[in-house]
């Protein structure tokens, strides 16, 4: 059950967000180009994302007979955060669209919608363009995500510290999520791979709000709470 409506409820929240840059667009090919590396025939990629989709053989069109799991409801905040992470970072544009893809992240925000607008920007920000999107899928790109460490930030315990009654929801956490972002395709003939350190926060709202975690805003790629 949603908690009692308060005008200044999230405010902290999205201060804390903005701050951090969470508008910032990051756009066209020269952020999400294929810049590989060549690799081994034998280094096939590990992952730990839940959405992992092997490399196609040969670039080709989405698959429209099957569809994106959701992400999975439950009421333990870390166990959220990992599984949305999972989702933000992991894609194939050889299997789905890429707003399949964001939409999967959209039905898990906020279900009474008063974050559903900022939310959808700061998800535009994790993925590529659309003429990316189909620049990409010419090379097969495929990408996922691999979880070092999902922990509360030090800095959140301030934020709650200086919180008035009434600026947050209860339940509302913050997580941190550091790891590597990996990427792969097919250059010609040959598989490339290539990875980077990568670190975002989400901000999220569990029980007694909601019987289940929703997500509410998004930090900057690289730039998240510590």
């Amino acid at each position: 059950m949603v908690a009692t409506e308060h005008p200044n409820r999230r405010r902290l929240v999205l201060l804390v967000a903005i701050s951090f840059g969470v508008l910032a667009a990051l756009v066209g090919v020269g952020l999400y180009g294929l810049v590989l590396s060549p690799v081994p025939d034998s280094a096939a990629p590990t992952v730990d994302a839940t959405r992992r989709v092997d490399a196609p053989d040969a670039p080709g069109s989405p698959s429209s007979s099957s569809t994106l799991p959701a992400i999975r409801s439950t009421r333990d905040a870390e166990a959220f955060a990992r599984d949305a992470a999972a989702a933000l970072i992991t894609w194939d544009t050889t299997e789905f669209e890429l707003t399949e893809y964001e939409q999967v992240i959209v039905d898990v925000g906020d279900p009474s919608g008063d974050e559903s607008a900022a939310l959808e920007s700061d998800i535009r920000t994790y993925f590529p363009t659309a003429d990316a999107w189909s620049k990409l899928r010419t090379y097969g790109t495929r990408q996922w995500l691999t979880i070092d460490d999902a922990f509360i930030p030090a800095s959140w315990d301030d934020a709650l510290d200086q919180a008035a009654e009434g600026d947050l929801l209860p339940g509302t956490i913050a997580y941190t999520i550091s790891g590597t972002r990996h990427r792969a395709g097919i250059v010609g003939t040959e598989s490339q791979e290539t990875s980077r350190p990568i670190a975002f926060t989400l901000f999220i709202a569990c029980a007694p709000s909601f019987d289940e975690c929703h997500l509410l805003r998004l930090s900057e790629v690289d730039n998240p709470l510590r």
